[in-house]
Order: structure tokens, then C-alpha cells, then sequence
């Protein structure tokens, strides 16, 4: 049954570094405008990564223009992610941070994991 399983499964990206709630990451997508494909770059805090198999994903959130916080969930082998890029880790207790959609400024802060 596992090899029947695994002939399914899609390919792992090579691009995505192993992510951690409370990393905060660049996102590279691929995005389609009519016939053109471009890079489109989303940056943001990673507030959960969900591990299971083919529909592995991560949610990244990031406050947009007049304090609007916009989350996009990103699935982890879609090969329309050209690479994700951690800029830095974050010393988080939780492995899912919706405490930080009612935050906003300093106490929206995560401390920086020096390791």
C-alpha cells in the first residue's frame, strides 16, 4: 500500500528550507498575468506549518497598507513557489501563533532566536 502511496505523491521542492512557526520568511511565487509568468515576493511570519505528506502547508501573514493583516496559505511541494527564504528565527512556545491576528505593533513582536 505505501508504494501505491508514494507513486501518488508529488515531488518534494527542493527551494523550501524546513520552516519553523514564528520564522520570518520571504515567499517567492510564480504568478500567471495572461501569457507573461512573473516572481511576486510575499513576506511575512509563519504562523503554523501543517506536515502531512501531499498536502503539507505552511500559512505565512503579514500586515499589508493601513494595518490590514492578509494571511496566504502556501502548499509545500507546489511548484509554482520559486524559493522561500528565511530571514530570520524567531524563540516562539507555540506551535500556532493566532495570538499575533489581534496584535498589532510591539506587542506583535517576536524575540529573535540566536543560536
Amino acid at each position: 500500500m505505501s508504494e501505491l502511496i508514494k507513486s501518488i505523491e508529488a515531488p518534494a521542492n527542493a527551494n523550501i528550507p524546513e520552516l519553523f512557526p514564528g520564522d520570518a520568511v520571504s515567499v517567492h511565487v510564480k504568478i500567471r498575468e495572461g501569457n507573461r509568468e512573473r516572481v511576486q515576493e510575499f513576506k511575512g511570519t509563519v504562523l503554523f506549518v501543517r506536515n502531512s505528506g501531499n498536502s503539507a502547508s505552511f500559512t505565512v501573514r503579514r500586515v499589508a497598507s493601513n494595518g490590514v493583516g492578509v494571511e496566504r496559505t502556501f502548499l509545500t511541494r507546489s511548484p509554482r513557489i520559486d524559493k522561500v527564504v528565511v530571514e530570520r528565527h524567531t524563540k516562539v512556545r507555540k506551535a500556532r501563533l493566532f495570538f499575533l491576528r489581534g496584535r498589532t505593533g510591539k506587542s506583535a513582536r517576536l524575540k529573535q532566536k540566536f543560536s
